[in-house]
């Protein structure tokens, strides 16, 4: 990009590159390696549509942080001192999350896992075994699906299917007039969709629907995905909406991905690329083949786990955290090498890993509030100790401010509510809905040496000596 006087800027949306370039410059020795770098930073993005409070802004912070070493053995190293790292932050700022398995799309590499934190707003769908504890982000899900012996199938049979651009009309004429017995599962749909400027057809059971995110990033390469429009079946008349089917798919030089269920050797009731014709018996391996299959359909809740055959669980996440082996990828393209201990220049493998900030503080928000306000952790709290001085004589603000000092003066952060003209009841309010760990009202009980001690997680309530509430607090925060 340029800017107004035609300087050259670049764009970065993450900065792999940056760092590679710098640990170039800067490092050269196997005896260097292994080294981690990280940086904390504003980043923004074109958010056509902000949503979610900080969960989806136009501004926020990120951690990044990159490893460099030698050989795979190093970086799997790195990459699991990065996870326990996460794992132990997380845990830290009191967040439930699940790691699941993640494709690392644009960022290429091999290993890819996701922190999301669970929260029914999220915008992150992901799947859960119950009884193995498989879990993956939905575009990493792999189809479990057993294989099948198919008998072979009579020849294919064009039939005449009036006004069935859809599958739900397609059952319905297939079994009154025709007698299929068929349901929605036993169509063949083809999905057109343009990559990269080129035709390509998915084909999925008539009963699923294709997940566009889930095709993108499986799809290797593709830049620009979208579904056919009006505009591209003009272009292409053969491509008859709503009848299209996979054996000529060759013939019009479309590119073929099937999904996993649409085995070698089963038959399909799928169109006959002829406006209000459909065609059964359509075998794969027979009538068709694909360029490859691709996990491209909807993950349903009941779907098989990959790993123990259980029916996986659907949940919603705020992604906090993702972690990339990246390999070879950017260090060859920016040729950063070093020399090993022969003298022999070698290719550095990378790892790539983030923390969402300030997304981060979003699914805390999620995770811990009540019907009154929220909750925080105490390591995360705006302070850790909340303190409401109340009445209308000037002993319970003096004493409330001398507490203050006297905790702050340990190290603990105070937030003290000294307002004159607020009432009991508002202030009271005001420290539920804010959140902070533990609240410490001087009020009326003072003319026995005495305050209210509150605990926001769990409402518990006490009196303390006012002598004692700094030496308790400091135990509890200790």
């Amino acid at each position: 990009m340029q800017d107004r006087k035609g300087t050259d800027y670049l764009l970065g949306p993450t900065h792999e590159e940056m760092f590679t370039l710098m640990v170039k410059g800067e490092y050269s020795s196997y005896k260097d390696l292994p080294l981690s770098i990280y940086q904390i930073q504003t980043k923004y993005r074109d958010e056509a549509r902000p949503r979610s409070g900080i969960i989806r802004g136009r501004e926020f912070v990120m951690k990044d942080s990159y490893s460099f070493d030698l050989d795979d053995a190093g970086l799997e190293v790195s990459y699991q001192k990065h996870r326990d790292a996460y794992i132990s932050t997380f845990n830290r700022l009191g967040l439930k999350f699940n790691i699941v398995s993640a494709v690392s799309g644009a960022m290429g590499g091999s290993k890819s896992e996701e922190f999301l934190a669970p929260c029914i707003t999220g915008e992150d769908t992901y799947v859960l075994c119950p009884s193995c504890g498989y879990a993956a982000n939905v575009e990493a899900m792999i189809t479990n699906v057993s294989k099948q012996e198919f008998s072979a199938a009579p020849e294919m049979e064009i039939l005449d299917t009036p006004d069935t651009p859809t599958i739900d009309s397609l059952v319905e004429v297939m079994n009154k007039k025709y007698s299929a017995n068929i349901t929605a599962a036993d169509t063949l749909k083809n999905v057109l969709l343009i990559a990269d400027g080129q035709p390509i057809s998915v084909l999925v059971p008539g009963d699923r629907e294709v997940d566009l995110k889930r095709l993108e990033a499986n799809l290797p390469g593709v830049q620009e995905l979208r579904l056919f429009e009006d505009a591209d079946f003009a272009k292409r008349p053969e491509l008859v909406k709503g009848y299209v089917g996979p054996q000529d798919a060759k013939k019009f030089g479309l590119k073929l991905y099937a999904d996993p269920r649409v085995q070698v050797g089963s038959n399909w009731v799928t169109g006959a690329n002829q406006k209000n014709k459909h065609m059964r018996y359509v075998t794969h391996g027979r009538d068709f083949t694909v360029d490859g299959f691709i996990e491209a359909a909807e993950v349903r809740e009941g779907d098989s786990c990959p790993k123990c055959t259980t029916a996986v669980v659907i949940d919603r996440a705020i992604e906090i955290g993702h972690i990339f082996q990246l390999g070879r990828k950017y260090a060859e393209a920016l040729e950063l090498t070093v020399l090993d201990k022969e003298g022999k220049a070698r290719v550095v493998t990378m790892g790539s890993y983030g923390i969402g900030v300030s997304r981060a503080v979003a699914a805390i928000a999620e995770q811990s509030h009540d019907e009154i306000g929220l909750v925080w952790p105490d390591e995360i709290a705006p302070a850790k100790v909340h303190i409401v001085a109340t009445g209308k004589e000037d002993a319970p603000f003096e004493v409330a401010d001398q507490i203050a000092q006297e905790l702050e003066a340990k190290g603990i952060s105070v937030m003290l509510d000294d307002r004159r003209d607020a009432s009991p009841g508002v202030k009271f309010k005001d420290a539920e809905l804010i959140g902070n760990p533990y609240i410490v009202i001087v009020g009326k009980g003072l003319q026995e040496g005495k305050v209210e001690f509150r605990i926001r997680r769990t409402g518990e309530k006490s009196e303390l000596p006012v002598g004692e509430v700094v030496s308790h607090l400091s135990k509890l925060l200790g």
